[in-house]
């Protein structure tokens, strides 16, 4: 039987970001603009974040053999952690200094098997609403420049002082 392999490295950020003391979308348009180092889940999973607005995040990624379950196609769980990660940095545009956030839920909804045809995909996560506390976030993971489908999710994320 063939076998293949996937090497993952990643940078160790050494004390506080860069761009730490910022707003939240500061921040990430900085790191955007200055191609600040991916987190390991994000090297290992082929993610990264592309684009911050006010309350919107797109997430892009690639569909690697790497991914795939005992089935032939990518593991559920990298839809979820996508979605997650788009939904999570749509919040986190809103976010001032002192404060953070976390994940309370997470709803996913699967429409179309991801595999390595699906080429490269788009993950858009938009804030529907947000309080002083609480915040409610959806996605779309989509590919064909949005045509397909692939997954929705939504998600409520609770704000904290930090």
């Amino acid at each position: 039987m063939p076998t293949r392999s996937h090497t993952v490295t990643w940078d160790v950020e050494e004390g506080p970001s860069p761009h730490a003391g910022l707003p939240g979308l500061e921040s990430m348009r900085a790191g955007i603009a200055d191609g600040v180092r991916r987190s390991p889940i994000f090297s290992l999973m082929g993610i990264r974040l592309a684009r911050a607005e006010p309350g919107l995040a797109v997430m892009e990624g690639e569909i690697g053999e790497q991914h795939y379950n005992s089935i032939g196609i990518a593991h559920g769980g990298y839809a979820a952690t996508i979605l997650d990660a788009a939904l999570w940095n749509s919040v986190r545009t809103t976010i001032e200094p002192g404060y953070g956030h976390t994940t309370l839920e997470l709803k996913v909804n699967y429409a179309k098997a991801l595999t390595v045809k699906s080429g490269r995909v788009s993950c858009e996560g938009k804030v529907v609403h947000r309080g002083g506390r609480i915040a409610i976030a959806e996605a779309r993971l989509t590919g064909d420049e949005g045509r397909t489908l692939y997954a929705y999710a939504s998600s409520t994320l609770m704000i904290v002082k930090a």
